[in-house]
């Protein structure tokens, strides 16, 4: 909590300086708001590489290209299929979870006992090959995929897009709903059981490899959502799983590895600092602000704000 309280005060004091430099409320109003807006989307991209964490043990380095896949399936369900973005959802999610189910039954599980770096491998060609079947079928330029009725709304003076509002509003209802399902149903339970120990859920009887496909299925879900949800205002490209993975590496790492919490706020911390970043240290990368707060944390508290696993 402490470690919480200390990040945001940074965060309170990085929105006055950013008000003093960028000399206008309005400019403020919008990088808060693009900040908070952005951050929701970091935490459900995140989710999955948390949840995925939390109870494998293993960093699945394929989420960032999950993410990708899932813009690419929106983009046809739209283009070629005449779906509202929105509506695409009831494709993205189940196939995103056939396909990650499909990941860990047959590449994963055989190889959970085998050393980590093993399954990190795995999880890297499993991302190159998304990356390389998603060049050779859609190319190499960027797409977008448009929603029916986008427009700016007006916050403060700021104006703030239709499309950021019902991503950031649908990812922290997706997020909500995810938390509920591990705390108040019997397959939560049982997926915080195997997370906590393996071998004693399989001492009472839980089917552990099962709990792993499933756990992995909610993952690639998780990928599949947010993949949607970005796809509504910014362009679909390939190679976009880089820089999701990137940015989904640093909230985890912030939140906790491992807790669903965590990454809900790590990403809205991440959210805020490019906006306020971008203000502070004009001319440098958001990414810049991003790794800076990322390295007091992690000096201030080394397993995260929450530090210890869900």
């Amino acid at each position: 909590m402490r470690t919480l309280l200390v990040t945001l005060a940074i965060i309170v004091v990085a929105s006055v300086v950013a008000g003093l430099v960028s000399g206008s409320t309005t400019v403020l109003v919008q990088a808060l708001s693009t900040g908070l807006l952005t951050g929701g989307i970091y935490s459900l991209i995140a989710m999955g590489l948390t949840l995925v964490y939390g109870v494998l043990h293993v960093i699945n380095f394929a989420n960032g290209a999950m993410v990708a896949l899932a813009m690419f399936i929106t983009y046809a369900a739209v283009n070629g299929l005449g779906m509202h973005p929105y509506v695409a959802l009831l494709v993205t999610v189940p196939a995103m979870f056939v396909i990650g189910v499909a990941i860990q039954a047959m590449l994963l599980n055989p190889i959970m006992r085998a050393p980590i770096h093993t399954q990190l491998l795995v999880t890297i060609g499993v991302a190159l090959a998304i990356e390389n079947i998603l060049l050779l079928t859609f190319g190499p330029n960027p797409l977008s995929v448009s929603l029916p009725g986008n427009h700016g709304v007006n916050i403060f003076g700021a104006t703030v897009e239709l499309s950021r509002i019902y991503a950031f509003v649908g990812a922290l209802v997706l997020v909500a709903v995810l938390w509920i399902v591990l705390q108040r149903t019997r397959i939560g339970t049982a997926i915080r059981s195997v997370a906590s120990s393996p071998e004693g859920a399989r001492l009472v009887g839980i089917n552990v490899k099962f709990i792993y496909v499933l756990t992995f299925g909610l993952g690639a879900a998780a990928a599949g959502a947010a993949g949607t949800f970005v796809s509504t205002f910014t362009t679909v490209e390939p190679t976009a799983g880089a820089i999701f993975n990137l940015t989904a590496f640093v909230v985890v790492v912030l939140g906790g590895m491992g807790n669903v919490p965590g990454a809900l706020v790590g990403g809205l911390i991440v959210g805020l600092t490019e906006q306020l970043g971008g203000l502070i240290l004009p001319g440098q990368s958001p990414l810049l602000a991003v790794f800076i707060v990322f390295l007091i944390v992690l000096f201030a508290k080394p397993k995260g704000i929450f530090g210890r696993s869900a």
